[in-house]
């Protein structure tokens, strides 16, 4: 285990340092399926590749939740949030990516650079970053020593990351917005882009319209996928499809979401479907509605209980691929940058995935409506 600053620490190392270090107001969790308080805690002084962010918003998002519920093991006390933007306020002594005052999105996989998988382009699966980021404390409440949630600890005023974890971008960038890079945009339009690489004229069934299925609609529209399907069980949740690119849309709710899919392929079957909830039953429902010879790709995060079966000849005869997506096989170094521009330029509509913004104080009541399927985004806004 690191330290969390990208440096492992020497035998017999000091403790970091916490005389001294920047207060904030965090919501803290100290265990799954208790609700989150808003308390004060202590951030621990920067070590040597560590910068301290002054958080400007921070979005909601299902694996947060997923870790209230106990649906991801996890480790307590602990503040979640990992999907983020802010000012850097202070940083370690050998920092070089950012300096303060700088405006920057935070990811909750800072990649290496070094380990197997970073040198063979697949920095999303790095041996090392996503344990600088959770692997140590990094503030403490009450005395009691904190864990990053997820690798950012967003839902605070402040917090402290390894440099690895920030990165910069314009200055006139709308910092509220690009906290959404942090998570569900690098996620769904990385799907898009990235994992499946979707070519022009393809068809796509997205199935699931929160957030981050939002995103993969944005990402097919701007691919050119000539029809993008929707599919949801709620109304409210298919109209925001309709409204950043989907071309149809699937009650699932209403009848068989698999028949509907293929009623509007001709009985082919998509090009391109993504799952975008991470249940094993829409798993086999997007495997069902891919044509032969088709791609289904898994963005919804799942349970490590929840086993998925397909039967041998299915997989033999139909010829498709079943790809895992891990963060849209994002790298936030070439990526981040990328997204913000279209955010700018209006080629992505980051404000129609925002349904409600909220504060701290706020989130419990956030959580609970996410798991009622209420609307998409709920963004936490410290200015």
């Amino acid at each position: 285990m690191t330290d969390g600053t990208g440096d492992a620490p020497p035998p017999g190392a000091p403790a970091p340092t916490v005389a001294g270090g920047r207060t904030a107001r965090a919501a803290v969790l100290y265990g799954s399926g208790e609700k989150l308080r808003v308390e004060e805690i202590t951030l621990y002084e920067p070590g040597p590749h560590q910068v301290v962010v002054r958080l400007v918003a921070s979005g909601v998002c299902h694996s947060d939740l997923s870790v209230v519920r106990g649906t991801f093991p996890f480790m307590f006390p602990t503040v979640l949030g990992h999907e983020g933007s802010g000012v850097i306020e202070s940083v370690g002594d050998a920092v070089t990516r950012v300096s303060p005052g700088d405006h920057v999105v935070l990811t909750w996989m800072p990649p290496c650079r070094q380990c197997v998988n970073c040198l063979a382009g697949e920095n999303v699966l790095c041996e090392v970053g996503l344990a600088d980021a959770i692997g140590s404390s990094y503030a403490t409440v009450d005395g009691t020593p904190l864990v990053r949630g997820l690798g950012v600890a967003g839902f605070a005023t402040h917090t402290l990351v390894p440099e690895g974890s920030v990165i910069k971008i314009p200055a006139e960038a709308d910092l509220e917005l690009a906290a959404l890079i942090g998570c569900a945009l690098s996620t769904g339009v990385g799907a898009v882009f990235r994992t499946a690489r979707v070519t022009p004229g393809s068809t796509v069934a997205v199935v699931g319209c929160g957030g981050v299925g939002l995103c993969v609609i944005q990402g097919a529209k701007i691919s050119g996928a000539s029809r993008i399907i929707a599919v949801d069980r709620l109304e409210p949740k298919l109209e925001l499809a309709r409204t950043v690119g989907a071309t149809d849309v699937v009650d699932a709710s209403d009848g068989d979401p698999v028949e509907g899919v293929r009623a509007l392929t001709g009985g082919r079957g998509v090009d391109f479907a993504f799952e975008v909830v991470g249940i094993s039953a829409t798993i086999k429902q997007s495997f069902a509605m891919t044509r032969r010879g088709g791609t289904t790709v898994l963005v919804g995060a799942g349970s490590p209980s929840d086993d998925v079966t397909f039967s041998a000849m299915d997989l033999f005869l139909d010829a498709k691929t079943l790809v895992g997506c891990v963060y849209g096989s994002t790298d936030p170094d070439r990526d981040f940058p990328v997204l913000v521009e279209m955010i700018e330029r209006g080629a992505i509509d980051a404000r129609a995935m925002v349904t409600r913004r909220i504060g701290l104080d706020d989130l419990n009541d956030a959580l609970d409506q996410m798991e009622a399927g209420v609307g998409a985004r709920s963004l936490v806004v410290y200015e």
